[in-house]
């Protein structure tokens, strides 16, 4: 059960991940990245690794591409 919820969470993270992949959109990682955190830690007290590996990619994701708009772009 908290697998799907993790993977809930994740999708819904890696959804809102996509758009602000768009230009002048980067700063709503900083809100997109503690989402992905929850769902990661529902994935982590799960048995099954789908649910945390979904939120691990979207958490790296965007730590990369704030890292690469400087935090704020």
């Amino acid at each position: 059960m908290l697998n799907l919820l993790s993977l809930i969470v994740g999708a819904v993270a890696l959804v809102l991940g996509i758009l602000a992949f768009f230009p002048f959109l980067g700063w709503a990682y900083w809100l997109i990245i503690p989402i992905a955190l929850v769902g990661l830690g529902l994935g982590v007290v799960s048995r099954e690794k789908s649910g945390r590996n979904l939120n691990l990619l979207v958490v790296i994701i965007g730590v990369i591409r704030l890292s690469l708009g400087g935090g704020i772009i």
